[in-house]
């Protein structure tokens, strides 16, 4: 490490939970930062428990780890408070002075809008909540007394492990394709950027600290909500494939399509990305489900990790091969 952005390649689901949280015991973080909103789940699965995560990084299930929201973050308070309350690190989380506050009228205005159902949006509150921040009129975590015991200054924290060589991670939310700016497909996108670089920032980490990007890449892609899906195949397509899926935040169903080489590399290229995280490799391979070695794996996984690599040009260094944190084939010198 010491400083590594981790980004969702497609529309997100792509299993950056799972990626997260094995980097986390793998390599003992010192820090992960939570950056993004509420709307977006990650899900880490430890010691035979699912844990769907909105706000709590992924990587808490390292005791060791300093857990952190970022400044750019937007902080449901609840759910906040469920979270903390559901893993248990009341004593090493904190969020940054300077995040905004979804509040219950956010959520309010999300539901009854028109245009954010035609786009297909999670009714949390996040774009309202956002529109507010740009007004300058938001709350901020500093503002709110129940948030006392947990308001830090994150970007000090951060910077100053940054400068003690600690093992610090970006932790991104949703997926690049749903970026406000250069994902594509608006208006069918989220209310912010996704990429590395916005992840960087919301952090308060300036590029050049950044030591490695790990593009997250899922054996096939899948969205919820709105918006273009290049190569969709039906729900009876992807019931029949073992694609099909429910988001673990929202109990969405979510649309199925296959790998598209030509997306992983424009999006691996824009990103920056210097290793590429692959998983639910056992999905389309079943027979690879549970491996922890490459050379274990069947000949057509490998063919299908090899043309990943040779069509995006970036390693694929961490491949999933099953649902538990420690379900990794980890390819990293």
């Amino acid at each position: 490490m010491p400083c590594t952005v981790i980004v969702g390649a497609f529309w997100g689901d792509e299993g950056k939970g799972k990626i997260i949280s094995y980097l986390a015991l793998k390599d003992n973080l010192d820090f992960c930062v939570r950056t993004g909103s509420v709307n977006a789940a990650h899900t880490v699965w430890y010691e035979n428990k699912k844990y769907a995560l909105h706000m709590v990084p992924a990587a808490f299930i390292n005791p060791k780890t300093r857990l952190l929201v970022a400044a750019g973050a937007n902080v449901h308070v609840a759910q906040f408070f469920k979270e903390v309350e559901l893993t248990q690190v009341q004593t090493r989380i904190g969020i940054d002075e300077n995040a905004s506050i979804i509040e219950e009228k956010h959520s309010a205005q999300d539901k009854a809008s028109a245009v954010n159902k035609g786009i297909g949006t999670t009714g949390w509150g996040v774009g309202p909540a956002i529109e507010e921040r740009v007004k300058r009129t938001a709350k901020l975590a500093k503002d709110l007394p129940e948030l006392k015991p947990y308001v830090a200054d994150t970007i000090t924290e951060i910077n100053d492990g940054l400068d003690q060589g600690k093992n610090v991670l970006l932790e991104g939310t949703q997926g690049f394709m749903l970026s406000l700016f250069l994902g594509g497909g608006y208006p069918y996108v989220t209310s912010r950027d996704t990429g590395a670089s916005a992840i960087a920032s919301e952090a308060g980490v300036g590029p050049t600290r950044v030591d490695e990007v790990i593009i997250v890449f899922k054996s096939f892609i899948t969205r919820v909500g709105a918006g273009p899906l290049p190569g969709e195949i039906t729900k009876e397509e992807a019931l029949k494939r073992g694609w099909f899926e429910v988001a673990a935040g929202t109990g969405r169903e979510r649309r199925s399509a296959p790998f598209d080489f030509d997306l992983a590399k424009k999006n691996a290229r824009i990103n920056g990305a210097t290793q590429a995280a692959l998983t639910k490799l056992d999905v389309i391979f079943p027979e690879c489900n549970g491996k922890r070695r490459f050379d274990d794996l069947s000949a057509e996984a490998k063919q299908f990790v090899k043309e990943i690599e040779e069509k995006t040009g970036v390693p694929v260094t961490l491949i999933g091969t099953g649902p538990n944190a420690l379900d990794i084939i980890d390819r990293r010198k």
